[in-house]
């Protein structure tokens, strides 16, 4: 059975699993839907159009599906899709998208978000991603999966963050981070790959000393973004654990942090 507060407001359209929970004061509006095993906190607004999937956590305070903050919104349908499994954290803000680009902003599954995390309009994350207390995101951006956004971070709009990379606490972007790569810094620079990380998930030594030589040879050789790419290309097939990295590369539209 839904348990919902007493003082809870919940409207008549929308459409919450039979086990969903709802805390103290908690408002949802028309046009939300909540997925089995989800649990909504206290003092948490949640408006739509809004999909949420099973067994996530919403913390109080939280503000989920909003209008954005973008000035051309004029109050168009668009959508937040969340998946399941993810912690959203104290008073995160995740904001709908707007018709300028797919009209939706989407959230995987497994991420945690922690406190005061802010997604804007557009972004779209991707799974088992960590984004620490007070990052904030704006509009467009795209994070691949299993990306850490250290805490105090900024990312500018459009900037694309591939897969497993890392951003260190208070980084500002503004820039394209290549999947693997681990950058810090105002502005942010690169340092390394996350080697560590590979080892953890259990990599072969060929493969990261492999992603080590693809590393020196984007930013360390002093090549352009397309001769770096062709050098790397024939390795492919040798080695797929590369392509997420040069896939990240040929998607840059910003260009690459350095």
């Amino acid at each position: 059975m839904t348990r919902i507060h007493s003082t809870a407001i919940v409207d008549s359209a929308a459409e919450l699993a039979d086990d969903v929970e709802v805390g103290p004061y908690s408002i949802i509006g028309p046009n939300v839907v909540v997925g089995a095993g989800t649990r909504v906190g206290p003092h948490v607004v949640i408006s739509g159009p809004t999909v949420i999937g099973e067994r996530n956590q919403i913390y109080q305070f939280a503000s989920v599906g909003a209008d954005c903050q973008d000035k051309k919104y004029r109050g168009e349908p668009t959508r937040l899709e969340i998946g399941d499994d993810n912690i959203i954290r104290e008073a995160c803000s995740l904001h709908r998208g707007t018709v300028q680009d797919q009209s939706l902003t989407k959230i995987g599954h497994r991420n945690l978000l922690m406190v005061n995390t802010h997604l804007a309009h557009d972004v779209v994350v991707g799974n088992d991603c960590i984004l620490a207390n007070n990052a904030g995101i704006a509009g467009h951006v795209h994070i691949g999966d299993s990306v850490l956004v250290g805490g105090n971070s900024g990312v500018h709009q459009f900037c694309k963050i591939g897969s497993y990379a890392m951003l260190a606490g208070g980084t500002t972007l503004f820039k394209d981070v290549p999947a693997y790569v681990m950058v810090n810094g105002n502005p942010a620079e690169a340092r390394s790959m996350n080697f560590e990380g590979m080892k953890r998930r259990g990599w072969s030594s060929d493969v990261i000393q492999t992603l080590r030589r693809a590393y020196k040879t984007v930013f360390r050789e002093g090549l352009t973004l397309e001769a770096a790419i062709a050098e790397l290309e024939p390795q492919l097939a040798a080695c797929p654990e590369l392509l997420p990295f040069v896939e990240s590369l040929r998607a840059s539209t910003r260009g690459i942090v350095r």
